[in-house]
């Protein structure tokens, strides 16, 4: 990659990472669904302006319904779920949570879609689950008082939904432009949100950092980061443009630590190793290396 990609990629990790601290300084006063609201609103306002486009605008027009399901999926649901977990978890923990998308996806797809997984991607699969497993083993219960438990399983469900329209959207709407996808996916969100945000808006006005954080949410964290999302896919290829999940714990934690002084815990730091390691296995990123002719030799000969 050029230097130039590199530095695309590190800011894309850095302001997806960034959603989570965010999120964490706004749910509390805005509530979650207000927040999930306004950050899907937001970042349709501010890609209205790509709607100029004539065959944009063909595109969603002849894929609403596929475009609908893939912004209930991919934003509206997982922006409230996420937006819930993050009133009673740490942003770092949130972060190393949407790790797991791919897992989900992998073992999905082997499960009821017939995809083939071979030693490799499956051991990355049991690693990957293991990791979280040591995560949530750190947390709270789920008794009353809205336990971070229970925020872990709304991560949990956000990467299910996120699981779901990786699957859909290969399937019903791999033909349209990726940057209609995104666009009509935050319309739709926008839309689908906003009677939830009128009516569980807050009775007291957010202060004015909850409110940057909501534009910061909404302008950097969403729109402008998928376009460079999709800048990165039409330059560098989709295999080393998902290597952004694996910048995006690492900034989660890193933002979390710098700006709300939370603690990385054992739990974080060896739930995150862990998952990511079974990622980089379940995906292909690593692989490891097959023995060569003078190796196999050498085995014959022992044996």
């Amino acid at each position: 990659m050029k230097t130039a990609d590199i530095a695309s990629l590190l800011l894309l990790g850095a302001l997806w990472g960034a959603s989570f601290l965010f999120m964490r300084m706004g749910a509390d006063q805005f509530g979650s669904m207000a927040l999930a609201g306004m950050r899907a609103i937001g970042a349709a306002i501010c890609f209205l302006p790509l709607l100029a486009s004539r065959e944009r605008l063909a595109e969603m027009r002849t894929h609403w319904r596929s475009i609908t399901v893939v912004g209930l999926a991919n934003s509206a649901l997982p922006f409230a779920l996420f937006s819930y977990a993050a009133q009673s978890l740490p942003a770092g923990v949130s972060a190393i949570s949407d790790a797991i998308a791919p897992l989900l996806v992998a073992a999905s797809g082997w499960m009821w879609l017939g995809e083939k997984l071979d030693a490799t991607r499956a051991s990355g699969l049991l690693i990957g689950l293991t990791g979280v497993v040591w995560l949530i083993a750190g947390s709270a219960g789920f008794g009353g008082g809205g336990g971070t438990g229970w925020a872990l399983a709304a991560c949990v469900g956000a990467n299910v939904c996120y699981t779901f329209g990786a699957h859909y959207s290969q399937r019903r709407v791999r033909t349209v432009s990726p940057l209609t996808v995104a666009v009509g996916s935050q319309i739709v969100a926008a839309v689908a949100l906003l009677p939830f945000t009128v009516w569980l808006w807050p009775a007291k006005m957010p202060g004015v950092p909850a409110w940057l954080a909501m534009f910061g949410l909404a302008a950097a964290c969403t729109s402008l980061a998928y376009v460079l999302f999709y800048r990165l896919m039409a330059r560098i290829g989709s295999t080393q443009t998902l290597a952004v999940l694996y910048l995006i714990p690492v900034f989660g934690v890193l933002w979390g630590l710098l700006f709300l002084h939370e603690p990385v815990t054992l739990a974080m730091a060896g739930g995150c190793v862990v998952i990511l390691l079974g990622v980089a296995l379940t995906t292909g990123l690593v692989r490891p290396r097959k023995p060569t002719g003078n190796a196999k030799a050498v085995a014959c000969e022992q044996t």
